[in-house]
């Protein structure tokens, strides 16, 4: 026989899950330049609290001779992994005063990291034995943000409520700030238009 302590517990703690206080942010960057849609960060400029970098490091791979991702946003104080993955010798490094290093070069399977802890600075990652290969390392104050896929879509998730900033960081491209009021467990959609 199901008592009503037993349906009643269960339902209790969906509640919960669905009721946290976090809000979701969703939206989309438009431009007339279709390749600059993707790899877009959009983040929260400053958010209350302290923030934990990532157990793990983040991987920026190189394979076929690209850098994988393309756009890394990090947390500030957060160590990322270069890994080599191509057959050929690789170099990354970082010609930025903000965080100027050299990794040196490194064959396949070998990992070298960097650590990367200056709020604020968007860092050029580079390998002086392919000149074409370029990425970007984008350092920021917390772990609201997202990378908008090929289409300019993003999600931000678990966003506690709150009047924010949010903003937008293109290679090539900006738009305007837009200041945001986050209600508790509630959906909010931002979108931005990027332009020279």
């Amino acid at each position: 026989m199901i008592t009503p302590k037993k349906i009643y517990l269960p339902l209790l703690l969906i509640i919960l899950v669905f009721s946290n206080g976090f809000a979701q942010i969703t939206g989309k960057v438009n431009t007339e330049k279709v390749k600059y849609k993707a790899n877009t960060v959009v983040y929260i400029e400053k958010a209350t609290g302290s923030f934990k970098v990532p157990s793990k490091n983040p991987t920026m791979d190189q394979r076929n001779l690209v850098f994988v991702p393309h756009v890394m946003p990090v947390i500030a104080g957060t160590t990322v992994d270069f890994l080599n993955s191509d057959d050929v010798l690789h170099n990354v490094f970082c010609p930025d005063k903000c965080c100027k290093f050299d990794l040196g070069s490194y064959g396949k399977g070998v990992k070298k990291s960097q650590k990367f802890d200056k709020v604020g600075t968007q860092s050029v990652i580079l390998c002086n034995v392919h000149p074409e290969m370029e990425a970007y390392i984008v350092v920021l104050q917390n772990p609201y943000f997202d990378v908008t896929d090929k289409d300019g879509n993003f999600k931000i998730e678990n966003v506690p409520a709150g009047k924010y900033v949010l903003k937008v960081w293109n290679e090539k491209l900006k738009a305007k700030d837009q200041l945001i009021t986050v209600s508790a467990s509630g959906k909010l959609s931002v979108n931005f238009d990027l332009t020279k």
